[in-house]
């Protein structure tokens, strides 16, 4: 059974500048997410699309032939460019039973949710052909026009009673090239199984407020 890693990432970064290469807690930000990758027991090896020399140069210098870079073409470079069409360009440059996917901007992902995540898709591939990672919410949720979402203002019972929803957050996905081509191109597939991450290690760093609090508890937890 082989499982690639896919860890894409661009140069640009509109909202926190140089991100992917910013200082978090005494190494760039990458580091953090691609040192839980390589210390997997699964993941057979890394692969890191980029269209970023500084980028590709930092992983030669650090990590070696330990990572596999993929000069990203120009036909999908681009802020508006779908990860989709990354993936579907790296699965058919590397060839592997599963791939999973995250983000350089999921500092907190421990190793050990990684290889729990694989475990659990390889204990249930029979019914389900991917798994892509939620946060549970449990809170009151409104529409743009105000109207109650999820729960009954009148009745107004315990937020923690409230039937909990999902929502995707980015930090991993696993799949098959046959599950990402079934679902017309996507790395959620048909029949895809949510997997649980607590709300801390599941931090998204999007603005620079992220990043400072993703720093922050990075420094207390580690």
């Amino acid at each position: 059974m082989r499982i690639t890693a896919l860890l894409p990432m661009k140069g640009n970064s509109e909202r926190v500048p140089n991100k992917n290469l910013k200082n978090f807690s005494g190494s760039p930000l990458y580091h953090k997410i691609l040192n839980s990758l390589l210390a997997s027991k699964y993941i057979n090896n890394v692969v890191v699309n980029t269209d970023s020399k500084d980028i590709s140069n930092d992983i030669s210098a650090n990590y070696g032939e330990n990572v596999i870079i993929i000069d990203r073409p120009q036909e999908i470079i681009g802020d508006h460019v779908s990860m989709n069409k990354v993936i579907a360009y790296d699965i058919n440059k590397v060839q592997s039973d599963y791939y999973i996917q995250t983000h350089s901007t999921n500092p907190l992902l421990k190793t050990e949710t990684i290889d729990n995540a694989i475990e659990t898709l390889l204990k249930r591939k029979d019914t389900y052909d991917s798994i892509f990672s939620v946060t549970r919410m449990q809170t009151r949720l409104y529409g743009c026009d105000g109207t109650p979402l999820n729960h009954d203002p009148v009745q107004l019972i315990r937020t923690q009673d409230l039937p909990p929803i999902y929502e995707e957050n980015s930090n991993l996905y696993i799949f098959s090239k046959q599950s990402f081509e079934n679902s017309g191109g996507k790395r959620i597939g048909k029949k895809a199984l949510m997997f649980e991450i607590d709300k801390i290690e599941a931090i998204d760093i999007d603005e620079l407020h992220d990043f400072i609090m993703a720093e922050s508890l990075y420094k207390i937890l580690r």
